[in-house]
């Protein structure tokens, strides 16, 4: 009883603080190379969350330029190795998976008992949406301690990214169990991918004082004005990105989904709600 009060209290507090302004508050700390605020953010974070820094590749918290540069830090070659097999679908990111399975035609799980569309989640463009009618998808949470780096899990040519102004609910377990639709609400940058099974999308969804969300091909996406924002990228040389390369970061705990069109893949089947994962490891098969 005290817990589920608790958890109301938590959801019901993210609906009344600015999350925006709070979010940007945190980002210019984040940014900062200020000897003492760099260091005083990095040493508080590590000992809150038990950050093992033994697989970065600097593993010196005092030779980061700024926590942010600490917080997407990079792994050393060979920490996580990408699933092998040509049909194998790679893990994007660190975590725990928080849904995966069928769409329910154009509805995606998000929590038991609760659904949103696709529609929404790719920005209202319901002919994009339909190529994923009756799809698959997974979702991935990532915990403030995980590695936050989001590589590819399939071999992709870009074709577009949309930008989604939206709210910055957090999307730990309590707030996506009781604020409907969050991922469709939350600001988030949907990347668009051409690849050999159809369209695949990897969506990259911000969150409570994340201070931003950038990609390899674009830097920057978040913040940006309040309004939704396309960005074409196969109609100039082509971007292609190989599986497990990476797509994109963010700038503090967030998630990914991952949209395939119906009949593309298979799910592993021992994948379920809250079964962590680890970058690069296989999810499921593409059908060849």
């Amino acid at each position: 009883m005290q817990s589920s009060f608790v958890d109301r209290l938590f959801v019901l507090l993210q609906y009344l603080v600015p999350q925006h302004l709070l979010s940007r508050l945190v980002g210019w700390c984040a940014r900062s190379e200020i000897p003492w605020i760099k260091t005083t953010f990095i040493n508080q974070f590590s000992n809150r969350f038990d950050i093992d820094l033994s697989e970065a590749v600097i593993e010196d918290p005092d030779q980061f330029a700024s926590f942010n540069a600490f917080f997407t830090r990079a792994l050393k070659d060979g920490a996580r190795p990408i699933a092998p097999e040509a049909d194998d679908i790679a893990c994007p990111a660190d975590g725990t998976i928080s849904q995966l399975g069928k769409l329910r035609g154009s509805d995606v799980l998000q929590a038991k008992g609760q659904y949103y569309s696709v529609y929404e989640l790719l920005g209202g463009d319901s002919a994009l949406a339909s190529e994923f009618s009756n799809g698959h998808f997974a979702t991935v949470y990532l915990s403030p301690r995980d590695y936050h780096r989001v590589h590819m899990p399939v071999t992709g040519t870009l074709r577009e990214m949309i930008y989604v102004p939206g709210k910055l609910f957090s999307v730990n377990a309590v707030t996506t169990r009781q604020v409907p639709r969050l991922f469709a609400r939350n600001e988030r940058a949907v990347c668009i991918f051409d690849t050999e099974q159809g369209p695949v999308a990897v969506i990259l969804v911000g969150a409570m004082i994340v201070a931003g969300i950038e990609t390899v091909f674009a830097g920057q996406v978040t913040p940006q004005p309040t309004e939704i924002t396309r960005t074409r990228y196969d109609r100039v040389e082509p971007v292609v990105i190989e599986k497990g390369a990476e797509l994109g970061r963010f700038m503090l705990g967030s998630t990914v989904v991952m949209l395939f069109p119906e009949g593309a893949c298979d799910w592993e089947a021992g994948l379920g709600a809250e079964s962590p994962v680890r970058m690069g490891q296989p999810l499921g098969k593409v059908r060849i």
